[in-house]
């Protein structure tokens, strides 16, 4: 036992993937139950010297089970053997599902894990989801994911005859219960159509249950708009979960040129933000004014937004097309009220040069002075 703990320490320093991304002690006790499902960040990681395949598929156990998505991706690239069993026959699914982490669960199923595996314990990944779950926010998320990606809702447990739903309605998960009743049902329609509407208005159930029943994650309306750039629009997290989970693509772009990625600097969602990034997209791709997202974020004062985003390696003195900086449209379309002069001291501190100047060559200091943004232009001073 203790070799195996030695043997595991020694797999993630090699990877060199011991982060916030995930605790790395099976021991650890659990977080607070979150009000909404947890999004853990995505950072780039180095490729590092390989690993035996022993070493690999350890630590592909140790990234399902603590729901660690770079490390995860990492060893699958390695090499990992993705049907790999844990000492209860499971597979890493059933260990992602047990926990909740609906977006370990969805990485899993776009490389093909085996869905429906029982293990020794006569569980399958969605009655481990639901018997094993406490019915949070990311239990929920991660069942949408399950029944999304066609998991089979009517096996029974060999242990004692129940299906999911029966577990669920046992254990009070009302909105799982309903959720797993609905994929139990025909449904009637064109679920390319049901998957854009149900996108649109935020019913992440519905979602889930028209990619259930062949809908694609890509498909566009009337204004190329897919189902992600939709509920990304609209900030409906819970929809773009499942979406995102499952391949959706966060840098599809519309007739506008907009992207769900881009969008959110529209809307300031962190939220939203975060669930996108777990599937790494373009931070460079433009919108129509030649902006990138902190520029639409600096402009309608989501302090919040720009806080994080300059955490992402985002360019904050990206020029746009209308010859302005992030910091510059804080101050040119900002009020100079207190999310601005946060905004400015947020880009200021992540590297945004004060002196670059529009293109009649005013600069922000310039332009604070002339508006009588009296705070932002002492900041700007002292800098």
């Amino acid at each position: 036992m203790a070799r195996r703990r030695l043997l595991s320490a020694a797999v993630l320093l090699t990877l060199g993937l011991v982060t916030a991304c995930g605790s790395q002690d099976g021991a650890s006790p659990p977080a607070p139950t979150p009000a909404s499902p947890t999004v853990k960040e995505t950072p780039v990681t180095r490729e590092t010297p390989r690993l035996t395949q022993a070493e690999l598929d350890e630590a592909f156990l140790r990234a399902t089970a603590d729901g660690d998505l770079p490390l995860l991706r990492q060893v699958l690239r390695q090499g990992a053997d993705i049907g790999i069993h844990d000492q209860y026959d499971g597979t890493g699914l059933i260990r992602a599902a047990e926990r909740g982490h609906w977006r370990v669960a969805g990485e899993l199923m776009q490389a093909g894990v085996a869905r429906d595996h029982v293990n020794n314990l006569g569980w399958t990944a969605l009655h481990e989801a639901v018997f094993l779950g406490d019915g949070d926010a990311d239990a929920l998320a991660t069942v949408r994911v399950l029944v999304a990606a066609g998991v089979d809702v009517d096996v029974r447990a060999t242990r004692d005859g129940s299906t999911a739903r029966e577990y669920a309605v046992s254990k009070g998960f009302r909105a799982i219960a309903d959720l797993l009743r609905e994929a139990e049902q025909p449904r009637p329609g064109n679920a390319n159509d049901r998957l854009l509407r149900a996108a649109a208005s935020g019913d992440a159930d519905g979602v889930a249950l028209a990619l259930r029943d062949g809908a694609s994650r890509e498909v566009r309306d009337g204004h190329r708009r897919t189902a992600l750039l939709l509920a990304s629009a609209a900030d409906h997290v819970d929809v773009a979960q499942v979406l995102i989970a499952l391949g959706a693509d966060p840098d599809a772009l519309d007739d506008r040129h907009d992207t769900p990625w881009l969008v959110t600097g529209v809307t300031g969602s962190v939220a939203m933000g975060r669930v996108l990034r777990t599937s790494n997209p373009d931070l460079t791709i433009r919108n129509r004014y030649g902006g990138i997202s902190v520029i639409p974020a600096s402009e309608r004062g989501h302090a919040d937004y720009v806080r994080w985003v300059v955490g992402t390696g985002i360019k904050v003195n990206h020029v746009n097309d209308l010859g302005w900086t992030a910091l510059l449209e804080a101050v040119i379309l900002g009020d100079g009220s207190a999310p601005y002069q946060q905004i400015v001291t947020t880009l200021l501190d992540a590297g945004a040069d004060p002196e670059l100047a529009d293109r009649d060559g005013v600069t922000a200091l310039e332009h604070a002075e002339e508006k009588g943004q009296a705070e932002v232009a002492r900041i700007l001073r002292a800098r």
